[in-house]
């Protein structure tokens, strides 16, 4: 049936008739009061879901877009950074961090495990020197479901002095608390696509003091993605180059949506989403990839025994017209992701449990009690 696609994955994300209807207006001119009036709500409300009043800018970017642009801006070529990784892009981020010929060292853990904070607090007590100009870290690792201690981390960070954290908060802002400024987060990325519940091409990047004053002295090579562009152009309710006009529509209305909820219930919400797929999973007799106590509230990756997660993935696209996530890289096949983030029901999810079941019944697994892993769902989802 057409038009009944149905997105489980963790990005980009199902949005809302409202934020659909107001991306359909007109565009306006980006350079008039009227747009102007628009950046400062956005602006604005942005700093609200940050818990932050540092600066928020916005870039005509993906979430890859506004971390490059996080990283450029605070260092010179040939400094030395430390660089979390745990999957697919916190490797990432040291791929970018090669290009641009900084000192790459990383700290890693197996994909599927959360990072060590002792591994990196070791590796910044040794630093003596303070030649450790930054500590990069994906709060959630998408490509595996697992989420990160962002805040003991950060407090190794803060204890080294020097050094800034640079934070990946692409599939944790607006799905759990991400408290800017009461941790003294210093560069916090995200995208669009994700919590936000629009579509993808706006990047977000949010910059304590302490960063500006690391950008007065960085010399990496910059120009689209100079923030202090960014700030300067934002301090007047506008933007350095041609912005993704109706993007700014569909984040005004995405972020009225998420105020009348309230952020305790958005965190909540998303919390009993991880804690039901969850449940439904281990009903289902499926190994999840990550443990209960580093699980990512955005998304649940199942390792299925007996049956290949491609063909999972391919019954329930072609059959019920859901979609969910792979296994990224080495992890190809052998885990399937679901998406519980950003506008998704405790419907949408029993939905997607409900097609999971028929499907694993028609691959001819036989590991689960027909109903077991919607009944574990509900049990959690009717706890109020």
């Amino acid at each position: 049936m057409d038009d009944k696609l149905m997105l489980m994955i963790p990005g980009p994300t199902p949005v809302p008739e409202q934020v659909l209807s107001a991306m359909a207006k007109h565009p306006i001119g980006h350079r008039s009061g009227d747009f102007g009036k628009i950046v400062a709500e956005v602006t604005q409300n942005l700093k609200w879901l940050h818990q932050t009043q540092n600066d928020l800018l916005i870039l005509a970017a993906s979430g890859t877009g506004a971390m490059e642009a996080g990283i450029i801006n605070f260092l010179s070529p040939g400094d030395r950074v430390l660089v979390a990784t745990n999957g697919k892009f916190g490797e990432r981020w040291a791929e970018v961090t090669d290009a641009y010929g900084l000192q790459t060292e990383r700290v890693s853990a197996e994909w599927g495990k959360p990072l060590d904070p002792e591994a990196i607090r070791e590796r910044l007590e040794s630093d003596r020197e303070k030649q450790i100009k930054a500590v990069i870290v994906t709060h959630s690792e998408t490509s595996t479901g697992v989420i990160n201690d962002l805040e003991t981390i950060n407090r190794h960070v803060k204890a080294h002095g020097e050094a800034l954290i640079i934070v990946d908060t692409v599939t944790s802002l607006g799905a759990t608390s991400v408290p800017v400024d009461e941790w003294g987060l210093d560069v916090v990325a995200s995208g669009s696509q994700k919590g936000y519940m629009i579509p993808p091409g706006l990047g977000f990047v949010a910059v304590s003091p302490k960063a500006w004053e690391a950008y007065k002295t960085a010399k990496l090579p910059r120009y689209y993605l100079d923030l202090g562009k960014y700030r300067k152009s934002s301090a007047k309710d506008t933007t350095p180059f041609t912005p993704a006009i109706n993007l700014f529509y569909a984040m005004q209305a995405a972020l009225r949506m998420m105020q009348a909820e309230g952020l305790e219930n958005i965190f909540a919400r998303h919390e009993r989403l991880r804690t039901a797929a969850r449940a439904a999973v281990k009903g289902l007799g499926m190994p999840l990839f990550a443990a209960d106590e580093c699980s990512s509230p955005a998304i649940t990756a199942v390792m299925p025994n007996g049956v290949d997660a491609e063909q999972i993935r391919k019954v329930m696209r072609n059959r019920f017209d859901i979609a969910l996530a792979g296994g990224q890289d080495h992890l190809k096949g052998k885990i399937f992701r679901i998406g519980h983030l950003g506008f998704v029901s405790d419907r949408d999810l029993l939905t997607a449990i409900a097609a999971l079941e028929a499907t694993l019944q028609e691959l001819g697994y036989d590991g689960f009690t027909p109903g077991a892993g919607i009944a574990a769902a509900a049990s959690v989802l009717s706890i109020k």
